[in-house]
């Protein structure tokens, strides 16, 4: 790929991978700012293209009484605000074809949740706003048939478009990252591994979901191994607190050693290529 792909992107002359990282969930204005602040300060030290997440509303829940955002227009306000104040780019999930038009207002890239990647009509409306699209493989999907959710995008003219990885369900509790799909998916997008969605644990007898944030570093090195143009990492400062996704989200104060580490593997294996 080539980094005019991501717009308003920093570090253009970087030969790193690309950074999609934030909370789960815009939950103030304070805390995206903290956040944001934080990992700016580490991926401009390391030369990192950085794309600020986070969702401004949460529609895919277990439960009905679970946190789903804090209003539509506060939390993308929010969003506008953080890319203004950092002068990165932004990305944020979509939920339906109306939310697509809306939020292209504010952010300069669409996501699609992977349970909703098969939805023609809402993967048509993000392509039609012009902006990048991130189309999560679904967890129930194969390497190979994400191909035609991209041929969605690109149909419409629009050929920004990514395909992030966030693991395949095994069994009922459990995600599993097939790394051969890495290299397949890249014939069609570039790609993105999601590491701490990948860690989640679903369908707990609780109604919230469970995580293995220890295995963090661990997957986004084996990303890297195997080629991924970016990577996406949830993080929080206080994960124990956070209104979604806690589980599986890694503590902002790992995020400075694990981005050294995969920079000089990212290296590596530039070297040997």
């Amino acid at each position: 790929m080539t980094l005019r792909q991501i717009p308003q992107i920093k570090h253009t002359h970087s030969n790193n991978f690309f950074l999609l990282s934030g909370p789960c969930a815009i939950e103030g204005e304070d805390m995206a700012l903290r956040i944001a602040e934080n990992i700016v300060t580490i991926t401009d030290k390391l030369e990192i293209p950085y794309v600020f997440k986070g969702s401004f509303k949460k529609a895919n829940r277990s439960r009905v009484d679970s946190f789903t955002g804090i209003g539509d227009e506060k939390a993308l306000k929010i969003l506008r605000k953080v890319s203004e104040t950092f002068q990165v780019p932004t990305i944020t999930d979509i939920h339906t074809e109306q939310d697509a038009a809306i939020a292209a207002e504010y952010v300069d890239i669409l996501q699609i949740p992977a349970f909703l990647v098969r939805q023609t009509d809402l993967v048509v409306a993000a392509a039609k706003t012009g902006k990048v699209v991130n189309l999560k493989k679904g967890q129930f999907m194969s390497p190979e048939s994400m191909q035609h959710a991209v041929k969605k995008v690109t149909d419409f003219q629009n050929s920004k478009v990514w395909i992030t990885d966030r693991g395949t369900m095994f069994g009922y509790q459990d995600m599993v990252v097939d790394f051969r799909g890495i290299p397949t998916m890249k014939n069609y997008a570039p790609v993105v591994l999601d590491v701490t969605h990948s860690l989640q644990q679903p369908n707990q007898s609780s109604g919230v979901t469970g995580g293995r944030p220890d295995m963090i570093e661990t997957i986004a090195r084996a990303g890297i191994a195997t080629g991924v143009d970016g990577l996406f990492m949830e993080t929080h400062f206080d994960p124990s607190s956070a209104k979604s996704d806690g589980a599986n989200m890694l503590h902002l104060k790992h995020l400075d050693r694990i981005l050294n580490n995969l920079v000089a593997l990212r290296k590596t294996v530039n070297d040997l290529i």
